[in-house]
């Protein structure tokens, strides 16, 4: 396993900053609270590649990637990624509900009505809440 504190690590610390600035520091502090003798390995690798080796790389800004992202993950059916990734985009203001709307339009032609209903849903309810916290405006 790798700690995160290994000052030799850049990866993984350039990783984690990555990381916490994408999906941000309370979901990250859970995620790392609920690492165990388990899971800590893949924590470290998603870390490491994902974030540090992938998102870190300057072809692409951030904008790009979360659209790339939450289109790949309605096309997946995998909602609960769906929704951690839609809910930091609205919270960090790099897309607004109507560009999320925009990416679930386009998925509905590719990738089917089902899962864009499902998307919808989702998307709906994150919005709805994101909008009456005053986050939105």
């Amino acid at each position: 396993m790798t700690d995160e504190n290994d000052p030799g690590n850049d990866r993984l610390r350039a990783g984690m900053s990555i990381r916490r600035s994408v999906l941000g520091d309370a979901h990250v502090d859970r995620a790392v609270a609920a690492t165990t003798p388990l899971t800590a390995e893949f924590q470290s690798l998603i870390t490491r590649y994902a974030w540090g080796e992938i998102w870190s790389r300057p072809g692409l800004d951030v904008r790009t990637r979360r659209i790339l992202v939450i289109g790949t993950l309605v096309a997946l059916n995998h909602w609960e990624e769906l929704a951690m990734h839609v809910r930091a985009a609205l919270a960090a203001g790099d897309l607004s509900a109507n560009d999320v709307k925009e990416i679930v339009l386009q998925q509905a032609i590719y990738c089917g009505v089902p899962a864009a209903n499902t998307a919808f849903r989702i998307v709906g309810e994150l919005a709805a809440s994101h909008e009456s916290s005053g986050e939105g405006r």
